[in-house]
């Protein structure tokens, strides 16, 4: 295949194969490929679609190619798995004769292009490229249209400890937060550091911030947690607090020496503060 046709887009692609003419084929014959990029496919958009083919019928064919009694989806996993919730019993199809290689990059690109894959899908297509084709970062940035140094990026984030990868796929923080994390000591330290995202609400620039002071232990502004079982179970005390008294309430310190910080509003705040206080 081609180096520089695919990172140019599916659209030209696929308009020359719509020349070369749609059939169809039994929706059973039609197999997904096991090296589809995407995992996770959203059940209730899945729904929308499969009700919409079930009033129109399916308008864009899926791109197959034939192996022994099967049709491989190249691209178009989506529709098909709509089209069987749908009870379609026939399916619109280009049939071409794609190599291995041109499967994987064409299904890659497809979901690229559409933004369905989360940063971990994305890395792992990557990396599939480079470790069963031998293809290099900058052969692959050639082929898919993309800078060596996002694929570089990419790949590197499936380095990042299960939890974090979980974080990043769930969307609970951002590509932007996870390649921070990178620079984080593993392990507790770095679980500390993505619960602190989260937690606080960190933006990028943030995460940069403390992701630096955490990998340097000598730094004064954020020291490493010494026992993450203690901080979690000050944060347990804080909100407790924080129910009784009505106000925010930091907690700070370790198992020998902390501090209590808690806020008020005007005297007449301090005054029933200091009343629930004196009830204890």
């Amino acid at each position: 295949m081609a180096k520089n046709g695919l990172g140019k887009g599916l659209t030209a692609l696929f308009a020359e194969e719509e020349k070369q003419g749609v059939t169809e084929v039994r929706i059973t014959e039609v197999i997904p490929n096991k090296d589809q990029p995407r995992k996770a496919f959203d059940e209730e958009k899945l729904q929308a679609l499969a009700d919409s083919i079930s009033e129109h019928g399916l308008i864009q064919p899926i791109v197959v190619t034939k192996k022994d009694e099967n049709y491989i989806i190249v691209a178009g996993e989506r529709r098909w798995r709509a089209a069987k919730k749908a009870g379609i019993k026939k399916i619109p199809v280009i049939i071409r004769d794609y190599t291995e290689l041109a499967v994987k990059e064409i299904a890659l690109i497809e979901n690229l292009q559409r933004e369905d894959l989360n940063p971990i899908e994305e890395a792992m297509g990557y990396r599939s490229l480079m470790d069963e084709h031998n293809l290099t970062q900058e052969e692959i940035s050639v082929r898919l249209g993309k800078s060596r140094s996002a694929i570089a990026n990419s790949v590197r984030l499936l380095t990042l400890d299960d939890f974090v990868k979980e974080k990043l796929i769930s969307g609970e923080i951002t590509e932007g937060h996870a390649r921070c994390a990178l620079s984080v000591p593993a392990g507790v330290v770095r679980e500390f550091f993505i619960n602190r995202i989260i937690e606080d609400g960190l933006n990028v620039r943030q995460a940069e911030l403390l992701a630096k002071d955490l990998a340097n232990p000598s730094s004064q502004k954020v020291k490493k947690p010494e026992n993450t079982a203690y901080q979690i179970q000050l944060e347990n005390i804080s909100k407790s607090l924080e129910q009784y008294l009505g106000t925010k309430v930091k907690l700070s310190g370790n198992k020998k020496k902390g501090k209590i910080e808690i806020e008020y509003y005007g005297n007449e705040d301090l005054e029933r503060l200091l009343d629930l206080i004196s009830r204890r």
